[in-house]
Order: structure tokens, then sequence, then C-alpha cells
């Protein structure tokens, strides 16, 4: 029996460095999972804020258009609003003396 115990015995102190190597193995490869995961939230990251600078240069790309045109959108909004107001005064004028001689007559017209 002290054979098969001895025997038994070196099966063990082989299978310890086994162990061990294949623990190294493990936590190796833990590790170098974890630095790639971390690099791979690093450039997630920077790709998320590269595309986010990116809408906001768009964003206010588009403001500033906007802006432009709200420009010329007032100031073709004032010419036309000029346009219908001088035609008001126009129409006005050459209408006023009709209707003060109608609003004159019934005015000064009496009806029973």
């Amino acid at each position: 029996m002290n054979m098969a115990a001895s025997s038994s015995q070196n099966g063990i102190q082989l299978l310890l460095p086994a162990e061990q190597e294949a623990q190294h193995i493990v936590n190796t490869a833990r590790t170098a999972k974890q630095a790639r995961l971390k690099q791979a939230k690093e450039e997630a990251e920077k790709g998320i804020a590269e595309f986010r600078a990116q809408m906001e240069a768009d964003f206010q790309n588009k403001v500033e258009e906007s802006s432009g045109d709200s420009g010329a959108n007032v100031k073709r909004l004032e010419q036309e609003t000029d346009a219908k107001i001088d035609h008001l005064k126009t129409e006005a004028s050459r209408i006023s003396h009709d209707i003060v001689s109608m609003l004159l007559r019934h005015v000064t017209t009496v009806k029973n």
C-alpha cells in the first residue's frame, strides 16, 4: 500500500503545478478580457463624443441658417406689409369721397 500511496502522492504533486498553470492562464485571460472591455468602452465613449459633437455642430449650423433666413423673412414680411399698407391707403383715398357722401346721405335721410 505504501507504493499506492506514493503513486497517489506523485499524481497529486503533478496536478498541483498543472492546476497552478491553469489558474495562471485563466487569470491572464481574465485580465486581458478586462483590458479589452475597458478599451472597447473608451472607444465607444470617444465615438459617442464625436457623434455628439457632430450633431451639435449640425444643429448650430441649422440654427445659424434659420437665423439668417429669419432676417430675410423679416425683411420680406416688412416689404409685403408696407406694400399692403400702401395699397389700403390708395384704395381709401380713391373711395373716401364716395363713402363720405353715402354716410351723409344716410345720416341726413329721415325715415318714418
